[in-house]
């Protein structure tokens, strides 16, 4: 039927649904143990709300129903290509995923930690760093000790290993 046809009041909202964080076509979705029971718990918050949906009329209740059931399909979908690493396993004598690092960078005083991550996990003001970060990528395979360059708009940025760390 053409939707000329049919009543503006009948017309169904659809949801603005709130992307997943970038993860490139053909990159491998690692995520930390910790991770992954963070998107677990998610999925569980999603299922709890879904259950406990109340709007006063069924328009208000089918979009907010909607708008779970979006959240909920792109996160099943992001633990379902979801591929866990134990830290722990890694080679413990150079920078990889799920190392915790501490950093000088330029000639900043003090150090500062950063741990990376699965790009669910990613978050920045926790000094929680994607693996697909430019600044991951340049600091993977490193070693103690050694500098690492990022070419930025603003110039250069230097960073210097000062430990690796695997214990979560």
């Amino acid at each position: 039927m053409s939707r000329g046809f049919v009543k503006e009041d009948d017309q169904e909202e659809l949801p603005m649904v709130p992307p997943r964080p970038y993860l490139p076509d053909g990159a491998t979705n690692y995520v930390t143990p910790q991770g992954m029971e963070f998107l677990l718990k998610e999925k569980e918050e999603l299922l709890e709300e879904k259950k406990n949906i109340e709007y006063t009329n069924d328009n208000e209740r089918r979009i907010a129903k909607n708008l779970v059931n979006a959240k909920f399909n792109l996160l099943i979908a992001r633990i379902d290509s979801a591929k866990v690493v134990d830290p722990n396993a890694q080679k413990q004598d150079s920078v990889r995923f799920g190392a915790n690092l501490k950093l000088k960078m330029d000639n900043s005083a003090s150090p500062k930690n950063f741990k990376i991550v699965g790009v669910d996990e990613a978050d920045i003001s926790r000094g929680k760093i994607s693996h697909l970060s430019p600044v991951a990528k340049v600091l993977m395979e490193k070693k103690v000790g050694e500098k690492a360059s990022l070419q930025l708009d603003s110039g250069q940025r230097i960073f210097e290993i000062l430990e690796i760390d695997y214990a979560n």
